[in-house]
């Protein structure tokens, strides 16, 4: 419950007056540079905008950390590439040759063979031929 108040109506006025005075004094000492408060205020914004600005180089100096040891990173998987490479041109070009070697084995043992084959089927035929010839001889002489 409120208060009875019997002042009149000066006094209220009064009043109001008064607080109006006491808000804009109020105002008035904010805007103030030189008043204790904004001088405490000022110093606090100081002191975060200085820390904020450590961390910002803080984390500033870790991204250029963390980008150096991918960079690194990004090199040796390079270089490790480049020796599996290599490695494995060496292996290709080494079963190329051993392949051309098996090849040029079998060739000429296919040719070997087949020259065999040939001198065989030769043989065979002049066998025959002459088995030919001998018993037509035989036949002409009667035999």
């Amino acid at each position: 419950m409120s208060t009875y108040d019997d002042s009149d109506f000066r006094d209220r006025l009064k009043r109001g007056t008064e607080a109006k005075s006491a808000i804009l004094e109020k105002f008035r000492q904010a805007l103030d540079p030189d008043s204790p408060a904004a001088i405490e205020k000022r110093r606090q914004r100081e002191v975060l905008a200085a820390a904020r600005a450590e961390r910002a180089a803080k984390r500033e100096a870790t991204r250029q950390e963390q980008e150096r040891e991918r960079a690194r990173q990004a090199e040796l998987e390079a270089a490790a590439a480049a020796e599996a490479a290599r490695i494995a041109a060496e292996e290709a070009a080494r079963r190329a040759a051993e392949e051309a070697e098996f090849e040029a084995a079998r060739k000429v043992e296919d040719a070997e063979l087949d020259a065999a084959l040939k001198a065989d089927q030769k043989a065979a035929r002049d066998a025959r031929y002459a088995a030919r010839k001998a018993a037509k001889k035989r036949r002409r002489r009667g035999l």
